[in-house]
């Protein structure tokens, strides 16, 4: 007979390979017909149910047992609680005469160490230093960080890859540490870098890599979209062991990471964009070159030069880190991504298109067409809606302009300026509020052609001459839009030449010879009409 159930279900499995029936298969090992199901079902039994601590007799006394214990830490060696002194002491000084003293040392053996440990006084681990090889070695983690985003406080993470010879760090903060900022993370070290590391890079089980944790060992079921990428880049991955004992073996990124935040980040940085904090860090990666780490003789700026030549080269296609979905536009001109909510043109409600979600934004396919490009949103639950998206359904229902979400989004994020409110309020006093508004929207469908900071200087002339129609601020606006694109050389000299001059800025015109020519005249004009005036009435 086996000699465990794993050596069961194996001889099951191969007896049923050569041709046994179940019912032989019973009568040969003794078993039920279950245990054959599941022998043939599985190669691997499944684990026994762990059954719930039952109650003891010593339960009311534990705490008591606990807080000698504790005692024990601060006195002296030798005078310390043996597990017979405490028996005694609960028989003395509690009455705890329906426990035995085999209950109460079962209980000390596990419980004096695990209270040594909270204390933090627990068994000293030791590390062996480690030399790495050039090229050879690097290390990957997210932390977490806190940035005044927009004026908001907010969390996001902070993506450090850092090649274990030299120090070299490359850092990049996402609003997410979901799957796709661990690629972008990568692509952006390695293509800073300038190669890839040949030999391991050390991970703990994130996510985005890390499907499922087989047990105690290094093995794991990764994710399948990490595998294709890993193999894309020819990365090979080593992963930590789970928890606190994990993050010892790639203690360089950890310190990395603290370190980071300390000298970088402190104060909370105050940005209007992730995009403007990255430029700010690339810069400071660059500036970390120069610094030395502990007593390196050098810096890391002169290890990663001696490093960089070993690195394996970059592929030359690239990988796509995005994630694409295909999603119904619903009624509100809306699509879901992740629990969040961004707008897409009302034109497509009811229709399925492509949504490519990366670490820092979502861009909308219709077909082979860009139809929107939102910055992704940070928190759960949010919805991040685009004005021009809803003009088509507003100029029929323009009585929805005013309380309408994408207006207030429009107005927080500087779209939609006071010139816009002020022209507005003056086009319902002149046209009504129904035939105003309208006007207002068709002002917004002229920003699809023109400018906004045109279109702004445009709504502001046309407010100051009381122009409050589409066609007067488009007029305007177009004004500005020459007016910036001026020639900046001296024209070919020509008929009317003069009134091109003119319009040359004034630091050109500073540099031009004085024109001599004498100013026109309409004298020959007003002898004409002096003719006619005279001509009889017939």
């Amino acid at each position: 007979m086996p000699k465990s159930k794993v050596d069961l279900y194996a001889a099951i499995r191969r007896d049923a390979k050569a041709g046994l029936s179940i019912r032989a298969l019973q009568r040969k090992y003794g078993v039920g017909f279950l245990t054959v199901q599941k022998a043939l079902t599985s190669a691997w039994p499944e684990p026994r149910k762990k059954l719930p601590p039952r109650p003891t007799r010593l339960d009311p006394y534990k705490p008591l047992i606990d807080e000698m214990l504790r005692a024990d830490l601060d006195a002296p060696r030798k005078q310390r609680h043996t597990v017979k002194r405490i028996f005694e002491r609960l028989l003395d000084e509690h009455g705890a005469d329906e426990i035995s003293y085999q209950m109460v040392r079962g209980y000390v053996a596990d419980r004096r160490e695990e209270i040594r440990i909270q204390a933090g006084r627990g068994v000293v681990e030791a590390f062996v230093p480690q030399t790495h090889k050039p090229g050879a070695e690097a290390e990957v983690d997210f932390g977490d960080v806190t940035v005044r985003l927009a004026g908001e406080l907010v969390t996001c993470y902070l993506f450090a890859f850092r090649l274990s010879y030299s120090g070299k760090a490359v850092h990049r903060i996402f609003a997410s540490a979901g799957q796709e900022a661990f690629f972008e993370g990568h692509v952006h070290a390695l293509n800073v870098l300038g190669g890839v590391p040949t030999g391991k890079v050390r991970y703990d089980n994130l996510r985005a890599a890390v499907a499922q944790v087989l047990g105690f060992s290094r093995h794991r079921v990764e994710a399948e979209r990490w595998t294709a990428f890993r193999s894309h880049y020819d990365l090979e991955a080593l992963y930590c062991q789970p928890g606190i004992r994990g993050a010892h073996e790639k203690g360089g990124v950890e310190g990395q990471i603290g370190w980071f935040r300390r000298n970088h980040l402190v104060p909370v940085p105050e940005v209007a964009t992730l995009a403007e904090l990255n430029t700010m860090i690339d810069r400071w990666d660059q500036e970390d070159e120069n610094r030395r780490i502990r007593s390196r003789p050098r810096t890391i700026g002169e290890y990663f030069a001696a490093e960089q030549p070993l690195l394996a080269p970059l592929p030359q296609e690239p990988f796509e880190t995005g994630r694409l979905f295909t999603l119904r536009v619903d009624r509100y001109s809306q699509i879901s991504v992740r629990t969040n909510r961004y707008s897409v043109p009302v034109r497509l409600i009811g229709r399925n298109v492509r949504a490519m979600l990366h670490a820092s934004e979502l861009v909308v396919y219709d077909g082979r067409d860009e139809v929107a490009r939102h910055e992704r949103l940070i928190a759960k639950g949010g919805t991040r809606l685009e004005l021009d998206h809803y003009l088509e359904a507003l100029v029929r229902k323009p009585g929805a302009l005013p309380g309408a979400t994408a207006l207030e989004q429009a107005r927080s994020a500087g779209r939609f300026t006071p010139v816009h409110d002020a022209w507005w309020d003056a086009a319902v006093k002149a046209h009504g509020q129904r035939d105003g508004t309208r006007a207002l929207i068709e002002v917004l469908l002229l920003g699809r052609h023109l400018p906004h900071e045109h279109l702004v200087t445009g709504l502001a002339a046309a407010l100051k001459t009381g122009a409050l129609t589409a066609d007067a601020v488009a007029l305007e606006a177009r004004k500005a839009a020459d007016a910036d694109t001026a020639p900046a050389e001296t024209p070919e000299p020509a008929a009317g030449g003069r009134a091109s001059i003119a319009r040359l800025p004034a630091a050109v015109r500073a540099h031009l010879p004085p024109d001599k020519r004498p100013l026109p005249s309409v004298a020959h004009y007003d002898q004409l009409l002096r003719l006619r005036r005279d001509r009889p009435t017939p």
